[in-house]
């Protein structure tokens, strides 16, 4: 978990998630990013993304039934599914729900702490200092016969609107993750009150995500666009660069970029080898011309370390594309199902958020 972050709080589910350490390989050895092509997979259907609220500050998405094809998947898991998930993956194993079969994809999205609107945005060098989650898995699920269970468990519930809330520990702790049914191919999981504002959503009670006019036209852009997606909004772009691109605070000009930066967009197509995409969008043209010589910079440095020890590395630097377009910069590069073995042995993608 990075230090910034309250460490209080279990480990994060942040885009940079751990769903995201599938990008954060070149991020960490390059001094910033990379990724995917597109592909007209994981796409999301409208009306589950309108089930979140409006203040979301990063939203992803995985393809799970299409990520357990891969051969390298199963040997991934572990080091890449986000805990949280894996706490509501152990809870519906427990009402006899197989999430390996009946979970095919999963979307989730972060509230961060620490911000205020006005600090969230561009220009504001603020952070999350914490997060709540919301998230839903869709599938095939039989909501009756695991309610059955649930209440023989005599688990702790509350009732929004007509849902049950069941609740993964006492249900009184600030950390606590609830779970509910929206339909028989939908699963919600995430702290209470996100929860109840996901189903005020629903309602017409609370404006979702669907009116957050900035955030959500991003959303639409990266939808479908690979096996995982995620998009984050200034604050959590700013986090992201703390976390996977320390070394840029020392250069001010460079720090300075940051600020200014407004989102991330990150795709990941895994039709057999791992194709990614990363668009950093910055302040200005003139921003994101000067950021793409710094990327480029250091990916040719970089590489140049990597040549004597670790050639490996220097072959997957080779592929790292680096381009700007208006105001962003976009990389791309591609890792071939060896390489994606070679890093999972490497347990590279269990680096903590």
């Amino acid at each position: 978990m990075n230090p910034q972050m309250n460490s209080d709080k279990p480990a994060n589910t942040g885009a940079v998630t751990r769903i995201a350490r599938l990008f954060t390989v070149v991020i960490l050895v390059a001094l910033c990013f990379a990724m995917p092509k597109p592909a007209r997979a994981g796409r999301l259907a409208a009306d589950t993304i309108a089930l979140f609220p409006k203040e979301i500050g990063e939203f992803a998405y995985a393809d799970l039934k299409k990520a357990r094809t891969l051969s390298w998947f199963p040997q991934l898991q572990e080091q890449l599914l986000p805990d949280r998930f894996k706490q509501f993956e152990r809870f519906l194993a427990s009402a006899g729900i197989d999430p390996n079969s009946q979970v095919e994809e999963l979307a989730w999205g972060l509230v961060p702490e620490g911000v205020t609107a006005k600090t969230a945005a561009a220009g504001s060098d603020a952070v999350p200092t914490g997060e709540e989650i919301v998230g839903v898995a869709l599938g095939n699920f039989n909501p009756g016969s695991a309610e059955s269970y649930f209440k023989q468990q005599k688990l702790p519930t509350f009732k929004s609107r007509g849902y049950t809330l069941y609740a993964f520990g006492s249900g009184a702790g600030p950390d606590d993750l609830f779970f509910l049914f929206i339909d028989s191919s939908t699963a919600a999981f995430g702290h209470r009150k996100l929860l109840e504002k996901m189903i005020e959503v629903r309602f017409g009670g609370e404006e979702g995500l669907l009116r957050n006019d900035q955030f959500y036209p991003l959303i639409a852009d990266a939808n479908g666009t690979g096996t995982v997606w995620a998009v984050l909004n200034p604050a959590y772009t700013r986090l992201a660069m703390q976390q996977l691109a320390p070394e840029i605070q020392q250069f001010p000009e460079a720090a300075k970029l940051v600020t200014r930066m407004r989102n991330m967009i990150i795709s990941v197509d895994a039709s057999g080898a791992l194709d990614g995409k990363f668009q950093a969008i910055c302040g200005s043209t003139e921003d994101a011309n000067t950021l793409g010589q710094l990327l480029q910079a250091g990916f040719l440095y970089k590489r140049y370390q990597a040549q004597q020890d670790n050639p490996e590395m220097a072959q997957l630097l080779d592929t790292v594309r680096v381009t700007p377009s208006g105001d962003r910069v976009v990389l791309r590069m591609t890792l071939s199902d060896d390489q994606v073995t070679s890093l999972i042995r490497k347990n590279i993608f269990a680096f903590k958020m």
